[in-house]
């Protein structure tokens, strides 16, 4: 095969590069928009620490399923902003539902 017009040949091959490169970040591209996150709220009882309360919630809840202890203990201070480990009884937690 003769290539008659190179100019031709180089565009066209420009476009296919293109095209083919346009498809793969199309089809690999993972969306990382955020989720609606529903929270449910608990109440701290006598007797109860983050890491009771992370446990339940591993055993109880699907999306801490699988997770370490350390990484929903974390998880629940991020949300409750809490600074320390400390609670109160009574005090309001918001958990991943």
């Amino acid at each position: 095969m003769k290539i008659k017009n190179i100019n031709k040949f180089i565009k066209a091959i420009l476009i296919i590069v293109s095209l083919t490169i346009l498809l793969i970040i199309l089809l690999t591209n993972k969306s990382f928009s955020h989720k609606e996150v529903s929270y449910k709220t608990i109440y701290v009882s006598s007797g109860d620490t983050l890491w009771d309360i992370a446990k339940e919630e591993k055993n109880n809840n699907t999306y801490y399923e699988g997770k370490d202890l350390r990484e929903i203990v974390n998880n629940i201070k991020k949300i409750n902003e809490l600074s320390s480990s400390n609670l109160s009884v009574g005090q309001k937690l918001l958990v991943v539902e």
